[in-house]
């Protein structure tokens, strides 16, 4: 049977939009699907780290709202401690903005894209898969799946959830930056449930605040953004929205493909476990995806074993190493908060190796491998 497309891609967001515009570049009939209406609202802090700015296609600029290059820290409210780098090394965008500036980029490289459709269903037969969806159906020889955490493709690869977070957040209109001393500055505090912290990320007009903490304490999760907001001054700005999401990592082993069908980006649980950053690993995830897509809708008999295994090996060597240390690093967080911002609020080699790491100059895989580090989390973690 005859697909009508070479790729199809669900989602899409950061992941799904880089997987349609690489597949494209490698002239694929690339189709990407899509349950909102671009551009859609998204719950995102919508910080781009190093990682994510050197994700981005050449020659692409991203939508960025405000770059920073002051950070604030504070232990539940407690024990400020604001430090300044040389040059901004953060930048803050909406999401709706940067997924719809990517897919734009996709569209520009051949892609088709089909807004307001709902997947409801996958079933490979023989040499394609058939997407069904609410409007009809559509067969395609490779599918990248980047439909986030709760979508259909991750529970058809059956992929497996070690972590899952729940993350508030709420946006106030502030229309002026230098109220709060904002501009150029956002704000971490490592909050009072094991595991949680909280921020505040200034976007021209309005103020992101949001709180994030292990699901299955939602009571206390509000009670602790509630309070974060009363501590900011905020209680009486307008508010323009309040959302919420669920995050989900990984296990180790978790699948990432079945038959034709790969998994990316938050379909695939791949997530920093210990910040919890997801837009540089869905960047990142969505073009290895959309390559071993290109090699999948190609393959034939054993040749489709080779383009899937090798998509789960090259996972793997992004993400492998950098997911175990954050790993180590949530742990360790979660025992003692205290511990962290007492090191990173009074130490300068502390406070600048966080800088490198939120730059990309350095990974969590990096400084865990350091023996003094190493040994810190060692003893943290028992």
């Amino acid at each position: 049977m005859t697909a009508e497309y070479d790729v199809a891609v669900i989602g899409a967001g950061p992941a799904g939009a880089s997987a349609a515009r690489i597949a494209a570049e490698a002239g694929c009939r690339v189709l990407m699907l899509e349950r909102g209406v671009l551009p859609r609202y998204k719950t995102c802090g919508g910080g781009l780290i190093g990682l994510s700015r050197a994700a981005f296609p050449a020659g692409f600029t991203p939508p960025v709202r405000a770059r920073i290059d002051r950070l604030t820290f504070t232990l539940d409210g407690r024990l400020s401690r604001t430090w300044r780098a040389r040059s901004p090394f953060i930048d803050l965008v909406y999401r709706d903005e940067l997924d719809a500036a990517l897919t734009d980029a996709a569209l520009d490289a051949g892609a088709k894209l089909q807004e307001g459709v709902t997947v409801t269903g996958l079933r490979s037969e023989a040499d394609l898969v058939r997407i069904r969806t609410a409007e009809g159906e559509v067969t395609t020889r490779a599918v990248v799946g980047a439909d986030g955490t709760s979508g259909r493709t991750g529970t058809y690869v059956g992929v497996q959830i070690a972590q899952v977070d729940l993350g508030l957040e709420t946006e106030f209109a502030w229309p002026d930056a230098t109220v709060g001393d904002w501009a150029g500055r956002v704000l971490i505090d490592w909050g009072p449930l094991p595991g949680s912290y909280g921020w505040v990320f200034p976007k021209g007009d309005a103020l992101t605040v949001g709180v994030i903490a292990e699901r299955g304490q939602g009571a206390a999760t509000k009670e602790y953004l509630a309070a974060f907001v009363d501590r900011l001054g905020l209680g009486d700005a307008p508010e323009i929205r309040s959302s919420g999401h669920l995050t989900r990592c990984r296990t180790e082993d978790s699948p990432l493909f079945r038959d034709r069908v790969l998994v990316a980006g938050d379909a695939a649980g791949l997530l920093e476990p210990w910040t919890r950053e997801g837009i540089s690993y869905a960047l990142r995830s969505g073009r290895l995806a959309g390559a071993a897509a290109v090699a999948v809708a190609r393959s034939e008999g054993d040749a489709l074993s080779v383009a899937t295994e090798g998509y789960a090996a090259a996972v793997e060597a992004e993400f492998g190493a950098e997911m175990r240390a954050g790993r180590r690093f949530h742990t360790a967080f979660s025992r003692r908060p205290g511990l962290f911002h007492a090191a990173i609020a009074t130490a300068p080699p502390a406070w600048g190796l966080f800088r490198r790491l939120v730059g990309g100059e350095t990974s969590l895989e990096h400084v865990a491998a350091h023996r003094s580090m190493d040994l810190v989390l060692r003893a943290l973690s028992r």
